[in-house]
């Protein structure tokens, strides 16, 4: 006679054997070197992109009808950028926003609407529109490098068949205590970057950004091709969006004209300052300077 009691079934998950692959071995030295060669290699980038806002109200409020569009992408060490998305066939501009790294300015055609703000405003407007900031951009393009005197955390995470090394960066509060200021994921597969992690004051979540398809591209100031990823996945928890950059074409650290990034208010738009005031914005009708040719 059999006791009565609990049968344990033990499931076990199947792992296809194309799908493990060689787990590549490194050390926080050299990933640390790895990470800082390639800081210093991207100074500045001019690219042809498919902008595809997944989720969340602040692109999809600019990019109503489409699912994705193409766009331009310039970018400068430390923190200029300008950034255009036009309507597919047509080439209509959708946007086209600067940020210089203390100031962005955004131009929205279909709004009739010019945007101005501090890079630096954290508090987000309950206008979904005027939450598009350049800079988080920046952040996905240009990683800042390690100081010799940096903080930083080696780890070895394994999830199911993904293996990864981890760069976690801690900063200093005023209260001397610390907290993580940004994690560098390396996959094990091909030691490249797969995903970055960025956090705000007391450990909240501002970006995180996933990197793919890593390529070599032809470096204007070197003969070897340096690399860069071709997809970037960004997702903005606090901001309420995701955003997707493919890249179809690029190049590395070409001398890009000053004016290339300006971008002045067209006549007869509405001047939105964001962040002017507790409602959020402020509006006028007359612009800031006279308007240029747009680039």
């Amino acid at each position: 006679m059999q006791a009565a009691g609990c049968i344990t079934i033990k499931k076990r998950t199947a792992v296809k054997k194309e799908e493990i692959r060689p787990q590549l071995e490194s050390s926080e030295a050299d990933l640390l070197a790895s990470y800082n060669g390639q800081v210093r290699t991207v100074q500045s980038l001019q690219a042809t992109v498919d902008l595809i806002p997944s989720t969340g109200t602040t692109y999809s409020g600019v990019i109503e009808e489409y699912h994705d569009v193409p766009g331009f992408i310039l970018a400068q060490r430390p923190a200029t950028v300008r950034m255009i998305g036009q309507a597919p066939v047509v080439a209509k501009n959708i946007f086209d926003m600067v940020s210089n790294g203390k100031e962005f300015r955004i131009y929205i055609p279909s709004k009739n609407s010019f945007l101005v703000g501090p890079t630096a405003l954290i508090r987000p407007s309950k206008k979904p529109l005027e939450n598009l900031r350049p800079q988080h951009i920046v952040e996905a393009l240009f990683w800042p490098e390690f100081p010799p005197t940096a903080n930083v955390l080696f780890e070895q995470f394994d999830f199911n068949v993904s293996r990864y090394y981890i760069l976690t960066l801690l900063r200093q509060t005023e209260d001397g205590k610390f907290e993580i200021a940004r994690k560098i994921w390396y996959s094990r597969t091909d030691l490249q970057v797969s995903r970055v992690q960025l956090f705000g004051a007391g450990g909240k979540l501002e970006s995180d950004i996933v990197y793919s398809d890593w390529q070599p591209v032809p470096d204007a100031t070197s003969t070897k091709p340096a690399s860069f990823a071709r997809d970037i996945h960004i997702w903005r928890p606090q901001d309420d969006y995701k955003l997707e950059i493919k890249i179809l074409k690029l190049t590395l650290n070409e001398p890009i004209s000053p004016d290339r990034f300006e971008l002045a208010q067209p006549a007869g738009t509405d001047l939105v300052r964001v962040g002017d005031d507790p409602s959020g914005a402020q509006s006028g009708s007359q612009p800031e300077s006279q308007p240029g040719s747009q680039r």
